[in-house]
């Protein structure tokens, strides 16, 4: 599908061991579509946490990014603390970044 699409309205395509993580240009040129929020750690993963006024809501949040992960095929680590959730993406399949970590940060994003 082509980059010119924004990341939220593309899907999770699933890929194989073998594929290479994205590293160089190509990772940052992907890094700069997803708000600042998002960090880019390493080289290999993202991470961005959301606030919440209270425990409730964050585990909502939590509950919605999980079925949005069923839907996708594609999840995240989630860290579920009183008032926080804290986010890491990454292709655990490949060991780094593939453009599904970026579309799914940002369909999270517009939870």
């Amino acid at each position: 599908m082509p980059r010119s699409i924004p990341f939220a309205q593309r899907h999770c395509v699933p890929c194989d061991r073998g594929v290479e993580p994205l590293k160089g240009q190509d990772l940052q040129e992907l890094a700069r579509h997803l708000g600042h929020d998002w960090q880019l750690v390493d080289g290999t993963r993202l991470e961005r946490e959301y606030s919440f006024k209270d425990f409730r809501q964050a585990l909502a949040f939590v509950n919605r990014i999980g079925e949005l992960a069923e839907a996708e095929g594609h999840h995240p680590d989630l860290c579920l603390s009183w008032g926080k959730v804290k986010v890491r993406l990454w292709t655990h399949k490949i060991g780094g970044l593939h453009e599904n970590d970026f579309i799914m940060a940002a369909m999270i994003d517009q939870l």
